[in-house]
């Protein structure tokens, strides 16, 4: 039987300020047939982002390692469930080459869910920032890593590869988690940052969570304490949009103003870096929060 989020139609038109207008162009062209001719995978389009003609115009993507398909079914998340292959051992290599060929000065790498494999991944994450360092040594990574079960020697292997910075949703509230992330726990989340920062204090962490599922002020603001408890550097907030009817259902849209005031409370909590507004997304504008945390730790 399915879950009654899930199986509520989506009935919401878009409010006006989510509407947006689709670029197009050389940059944009060029961009998606350097990744479809590199057989990469991008959040871009699997997880059916906002924000993808606007960043492929500017010459920018997020790769997506480890297959296409999540090895966990959470109920906001676009990207397909089930089984997949193993993952490719060629693939560091073809995006590190993307990444040159894009001259990328910024990198954002994320992954599906692969709680099949031993360390969850980690091997690969840490294998494609020492090939993107090969090919592209300037270039900036940023990492957006699954919880890795708590596994922390993975967890290792990623820190000591030196991204500059390691990204982990919270995704929404600690109440939320049984509808939206089943397979994920909160705390669980909350001490991979915190581990991070004791194992390499001076790495830039961030977080992201969508607004607009059925959260709470008071719950929203309880979290961001939370990630500043554990040494959060960088936060994202912004607009769940349900992917499909069979998804949770969206229960508010929040506008833009409260975005904005949110932005305000969350840099007064001491975050060094804040992009909160309706299209916002985890990798949104992410080389520019990268410099702004850098700048307000004094780096």
């Amino acid at each position: 039987m399915g879950s009654p989020e899930r199986d509520q139609p989506v009935r919401v038109a878009k409010p006006a300020w989510l509407k947006k207008k689709l670029p197009s162009g050389p940059a944009y062209e060029r961009m998606r047939r350097l990744l479809r001719d590199s057989c990469l995978n991008t959040v871009c389009q699997e997880a059916q982002c906002p924000n993808q003609f606007e960043c492929y115009s500017k010459g920018t993507a997020t790769f997506m390692i480890l297959g296409e398909r999540c090895s966990r079914n959470c109920t906001f998340c676009a990207v397909a469930h089930g089984p997949d292959r193993p993952p490719d051992p060629q693939e560091p290599r073809r995006v590190a080459q993307a990444v040159l060929k894009m001259d990328l000065k910024f990198c954002v790498i994320t992954s599906v869910t692969r709680d099949d494999l031993d360390d969850g991944g980690a091997s690969y994450f840490a294998a494609t920032i020492e090939a993107v360092r090969q090919e592209s040594p300037s270039t900036k990574v940023e990492v957006l890593i699954p919880d890795l079960q708590g596994n922390y020697p993975a967890l290792g292997h990623i820190i000591d590869a030196g991204p500059e910075v390691l990204n982990h949703n919270l995704e929404t509230v600690p109440r939320l988690y049984p509808q939206v992330r089943p397979q994920a726990v909160y705390r669980r989340s909350l001490d991979l940052l915190r581990e991070v920062k004791k194992r390499q204090p001076s790495m830039v962490t961030k977080s992201g969570i969508m607004l607009g599922l059925g959260e709470k002020r008071d719950e929203l603001l309880q979290a961001m304490d939370d990630l500043q408890a554990v040494g959060c550097d960088i936060l994202t907030l912004g607009q769940y949009l349900q992917p499909s009817r069979k998804h949770h259902r969206i229960v508010r849209f929040v506008p833009p103003e409260e975005f904005a005031e949110l932005e305000n409370i969350a840099l007064g909590k001491g975050f060094s870096g804040v992009a909160s507004g309706p299209s916002v997304r985890s990798s949104y504008e992410a080389g520019e929060l990268y410099r702004k945390a850098l700048q307000a730790l004094g780096g």
